[in-house]
């Protein structure tokens, strides 16, 4: 536990971007509200305030929940209404959720709060903040949410933090959250009308999940664009199907985007202007030739799948929604990637104060978008098994079998490639839509389900999964490359050699490669091998179209 110590990041009329949420995501920057917000929320505020001091049936606000909708709550209990939530909704188990995904949660909550239209007063947004700011990690068990309805379970475990009945994190340790907070020289949040439902209706916890998933999955992909490169010389491939005509016929922005690493990412490789006389091969197998049209595709649904969670991130989701009648202000500025239409729509300004209930806590969005996502994983593995068993048949790369220079005696990379088949046919599991899968509940009345905080959740060990095929792939790779020596590839994809060998040493007769196959591994994930691929080009962040 530490305090984040850097110039703030406000929450205003002006919406997040893709950078502020990885920076959020890194950790370190604190957040701040603005005057505009502040004014937003007081009103928003007041609306619920004067709707609690009055007579009508307002839903979460004197009224029972879900299917409880219909019983009033007496004017005296409408506090306790909304502990008694937080409370009944803290039902969570299973492994808790990484501090770098409760950073984001902590400021898509206090984002969406400070929009306006949840009816919550500034102590509750000013909580969040400071919670975030002193660096507390809330203790949140990561299953339990159906994404629908907001995540319940998991925003109720944060809510419950933040008053003081919870557990944060410190050093590794679940702490009373009282004490905590104490320590931190923070007060525990006291609720009033409404405050609970706002708090724990909203689909952050998956939208914090899936932008988890993109930004590790980022230097991953990287990785892969590097490997699959280096795979292309060590088989004496062709840089021909890279050819920045063929993609332009296609017109796919994301394939055009690969073709082109992958042609700054050969450039003035030895190994290749040796054969490019009399090689007799007419075209190489697709797990190679394919590549753009392979990782281009990915590269497009996870661009996509980064332009709704930058959306989600800004949304606000939980339910009811609160306008009050006073003129609205200007609407928010978009987000980079196209969220159009967000903000606040203008009112006449005699328009009466309205509570609205709806369906924002619905993460179909998010749960289609981490479906995308999922697929598109599996199949930067898939693409990456399919060339190391291309690698190690002879009759195909011309190596010798199974990279090693004594087949028969050694097994070489035999079953390291078993390992990574393995792995490959996990993710084909684990890509099995999640949002196909809605489950009923609360007696029928949310009748269908989005299960977007699985969808999300499901992404980490598939990411791992990739990064380990990759790492195979990387070893067996490299080996081939050392069969083709004097001469050297471009490079960058020497530089990518050289690291690897620093780490692992070539396999000339056979030895336990797992040892080798986890510090690749974490070459692969932990970004060391994403810095090569951009020394290739002043190129922007994967996830932004070029």
């Amino acid at each position: 536990m530490s305090k984040v110590a850097a110039s703030p990041m406000p929450l205003s009329s002006a919406a997040l971007t893709l950078d502020d949420l990885q920076r959020l995501h890194a950790g370190g920057t604190p957040l701040a509200i603005d005057a505009a917000a502040r004014a937003r929320v007081r009103a928003s505020a007041a609306v619920v305030q004067r709707a609690a001091a009055g007579d009508a049936p307002v839903y979460g606000v004197n009224t029972g929940f879900g299917k409880l909708a219909g019983t009033r709550i007496d004017a005296g209990d409408l506090a306790l209404l909304q502990l008694n939530l937080i409370r009944s909704h803290s039902v969570g188990v299973g492994a808790p959720l990484a501090a770098a995904v409760l950073r984001l949660v902590l400021a898509l909550k206090a984002a969406s709060l400070a929009r306006g239209h949840s009816g919550v007063r500034e102590e509750v947004v000013d909580t969040i903040v400071a919670v975030h700011n002193a660096g507390l990690v809330p203790f949140v068990p990561s299953q339990g949410s159906v994404g629908a309805s907001g995540d319940l379970a998991p925003l109720a475990h944060l809510t419950l933090a933040l008053i003081g009945e919870g557990e944060f994190w410190r050093d590794g340790e679940r702490v009373p959250a009282a004490r905590a907070l104490q320590q931190a020289g923070l007060l525990p949040l006291v609720l009033e009308a409404k405050e609970g439902l706002a708090l724990i209706n909203g689909t952050q916890v998956s939208t914090a999940l899936a932008l988890h998933a993109l930004f590790s999955f980022e230097p991953v992909l990287e990785a892969a664009l590097v490997v699959g490169a280096l795979t292309v010389d060590a088989a004496r491939g062709s840089d021909g199907p890279f050819d920045p005509r063929i993609h332009a016929l296609r017109g796919q922005p994301g394939q055009i985007d690969v073709a082109r690493y992958y042609r700054a990412l050969l450039a003035g490789s030895e190994i290749r202007r040796s054969h490019l006389q009399g090689d007799d091969r007419v075209q190489d197998p697709y797990s190679l030739r394919c590549q753009p049209q392979v990782v281009g595709a990915c590269l497009d649904q996870l661009r996509h799948a980064a332009l709704v969670l930058v959306r989600e991130a800004n949304a606000v989701t939980d339910n009811p929604l609160v306008f009050p009648g006073a003129p609205m202000l200007p609407p928010v500025a978009a987000p980079r990637g196209g969220a159009a239409g967000l903000g606040q729509a203008r009112r006449p300004p005699d328009a009466p104060d309205e509570i609205v209930s709806g369906g924002n806590f619905h993460a179909e969005p998010v749960a289609l978008a981490a479906d995308a996502m999922a697929v598109a994983i599996a199949e930067v593995g898939a693409i990456a098994e399919r060339r190391i068993a291309m690698l190690i048949d002879a009759n195909v790369s011309r190596l010798p079998p199974f990279l090693t220079p004594e087949p028969g005696l050694n097994s070489g990379f035999m079953i390291a490639h078993v390992t990574a088949a393995s792995l490959a046919s996990e993710n084909k599991s684990l890509a099995h839509p999640a949002s196909v899968d809605s489950l009923p509940t609360s007696a029928n009345q949310e009748d269908h389900v989005s299960m977007a905080t699985f969808a999300a959740r499901r992404l980490q060990p598939m990411i791992a999964n990739t990064a380990t095929i990759l790492a195979i792939e990387l070893l067996a790779a490299a080996q081939g490359i050392e069969f083709l020596r004097p001469l050297a590839s471009s490079a960058p994809l020497e530089a990518a050699h050289a690291l690897l060998r620093q780490h692992c040493a070539a396999m000339p007769a056979d030895r336990s490669l797992a040892a080798d196959i986890e510090r690749a591994t974490a070459l692969v994930q932990g970004g060391a091998m994403a810095r090569v691929f951009r020394t290739i080009a002043d190129l922007p962040a994967l996830w932004h179209p070029a």
